[in-house]
């Protein structure tokens, strides 16, 4: 495919974009804007996005999509929570910190299930349902955000590594399955990831100059 045939194809998608969608991308954005900046509204943002893309992704019979932003979208109210909690203090509980080692062998075992539960689920189901799976990517940008999710909800730095990684495989399979302004929303966040880890990186090294 030439970059003119490329280019005609973004358009065409663009202009086929509906209205759910660009609210999802809009508001996605959003969230991940606020969770660079350590704030609340990650949630309530991040919530109409995901809402919105498991109905668009179910009706395009992109399942993996689907099970990713419901998983979201639960993931967002656990964290919601976990994130609002303070202590007698008013003092938010939970702070920004890194993994231990044992916490990122957990989390690599994570992946590892995630990806190989989704990969063969996604296989069987690609015959009767989801025609525009593709399992082992799906599964790669599914397992990812699964993990991503789950260590932004305690405020992990590392949650951003695997938010890159997400994101990096994203933007070409939303781009191939015709969802091309939701392909340019994950390399936004691509972007936005970098900074984000840079920022979160930045507040430990500032909260620990300020302890001692």
């Amino acid at each position: 495919m030439s970059y003119q045939e490329i280019w005609h194809y973004f358009i065409d998608n663009i202009k086929q974009t509906t209205l759910l969608e660009y609210i999802a991308v809009f508001t996605g954005i959003a969230s991940v804007w606020y969770s660079r900046l350590e704030n609340i509204w990650v949630y309530p943002t991040g919530l109409i996005s995901t809402t919105i893309y498991v109905f668009i992704s179910f009706e395009g019979g992109l399942l993996g999509e689907a099970s990713v932003n419901f998983y979201y979208t639960v993931m967002s109210i656990y964290g919601w929570i976990l994130w609002a909690k303070k202590d007698q203090q008013k003092k938010h509980v939970l702070h920004i910190s890194f993994s231990s080692r044992k916490e990122w062998i957990f989390q690599l075992l994570f992946f590892m299930v995630f990806y190989f539960v989704l990969f063969y689920a996604l296989t069987y189901l690609k015959k009767y349902f989801g025609t525009q799976a593709i399992p082992w990517a799906d599964a790669f940008a599914s397992a990812t955000a699964y993990t991503g999710m789950w260590l932004m909800a305690k405020k992990k730095v590392e949650s951003w590594y695997w938010w890159i990684a997400t994101n990096i495989a994203s933007v070409p399979l939303y781009f191939v399955k015709q969802y091309v302004l939701t392909s340019v929303f994950y390399f936004i966040l691509l972007i936005m990831a970098f900074f984000g880890l840079i920022e979160w990186m930045k507040r430990i090294k500032a909260s620990r100059q300020y302890a001692a």
